[in-house]
């Protein structure tokens, strides 16, 4: 058994501490943290530390799931690595390129695991896509688009003084919500190279950060996309994904297939996931832990043999790379590059 401590208290750490309670190759040591954090230590049967550098000190933890404001997870991940613990990151890795770069290398320099959490890789319907892209069955790409336009009520934002702001939640609806469609339509359609954005506030006046914005992509294979992402819809839809190629046409919906035309024949996977949608479009709790799982035990697995997990801290940065630049497109008013990673 492979024993975690988690920093964090918020839902993403309950859903954490269930997927732990869940799996028999890990389970949860010690709980840091403020406000909620003794409590759910107690839930747990696990040791509470009031200082998160108490639990890096820990003899009886062997690896951290940070689960705190986006903008400090380099410190923590860094004082981890330090103390020899395997890190798992909650998405995004951080809020700015050079702070995650931060992670990446001190993971690297102390020879401990790094992971970011992107749970929806593990998916089976996901796993599909993917396969289907590597063996070529959608052609060369030419257009893909990705949509997360749910709502979150003004108390989500209120309640929370991190949310909303970009020194610790590092932007709004993208950055915070979409960024898991981000993260597949990375690993469906491969790199991005270059970005040009428009961003807005057409419900949460009093937030920092957008809660709406639209992207125009180009694809490092020439394909052209769309990006799509808002908090201010009522009620909010499912997530969507689409891939069209010259040879096929998939569409995810809450990663699911809602479509699959390939002209090869290849069949659609089955339904054996449509029992539970892992994240409503007008909530914020996470209700299912079976991905985090799955996301977990591969973490484990590649910390036990010595190998790099399927969302290791180089993959987290991709993601955070195509962020930054639709911000930074969205701020200016010109098409950017995206930062290499």
């Amino acid at each position: 058994m492979l024993r975690f401590g988690i920093v964090g208290a918020g839902n993403i750490a309950r859903t954490h501490a269930a997927a732990l309670r869940a799996s028999d190759r890990a389970s949860l040591s010690a709980v840091a943290g403020g406000d909620g954090a003794a409590e759910l230590a107690v839930t747990e049967g696990a040791r509470h530390h009031d200082d998160p550098a108490a639990l890096f000190r820990d003899s009886a933890v062997d690896a951290v799931i940070l689960c705190t404001p986006s903008g400090v997870r380099r410190d923590y991940a860094v004082a981890a690595a330090e103390h020899g613990k395997h890190v798992l990151v909650e998405k995004p890795i951080e809020v700015d390129l050079a702070r995650a770069q931060a992670i990446v290398a001190a993971c690297e320099r102390h020879g401990v695991t790094l992971g970011v959490v992107y749970q929806s890789r593990f998916k089976p319907h996901a796993e599909a896509v993917r396969a289907a892209v590597e063996r070529g069955s959608l052609g060369a790409s030419v257009l893909a688009s990705m949509a997360v336009k749910w709502h979150r009520p003004a108390a989500y934002y209120a309640d929370t003084a991190w949310r909303g702001t970009w020194a610790y939640d590092g932007g709004g609806a993208l950055i915070n919500q979409a960024i898991h469609n981000v993260d597949l339509l990375l690993w469906f359609r491969g790199d991005v190279r270059r970005v040009h954005a428009v961003a807005a506030n057409r419900l949460h006046q009093g937030i920092e950060v957008e809660d709406t914005v639209v992207a125009h992509l180009e694809f490092a294979d020439g394909g052209l996309g769309v990006l799509e992402a808002t908090t201010a819809t009522h009620p909010g839809s499912p997530r969507r994904i689409e891939l069209h190629g010259t040879d096929g046409t998939i569409v995810l919906l809450d990663d699911e297939v809602h479509e699959w035309t390939l002209r090869d024949g290849s069949p659609a996977p089955g339904h054996e996931v449509a029992a539970a949608t892992a994240f409503a479009a007008s909530t914020h709790v996470m209700s299912d832990h079976r991905w985090h799982q799955r996301q977990l035990e591969d973490f484990v697995d590649a910390v036990r043999e010595q190998l790099r997990p399927r969302v290791d801290g180089r993959e987290g940065l991709r993601s955070l790379a195509l962020v930054l630049a639709v911000y930074a497109s969205a701020r200016t008013g010109r098409t950017v590059d995206v930062a290499g990673v």
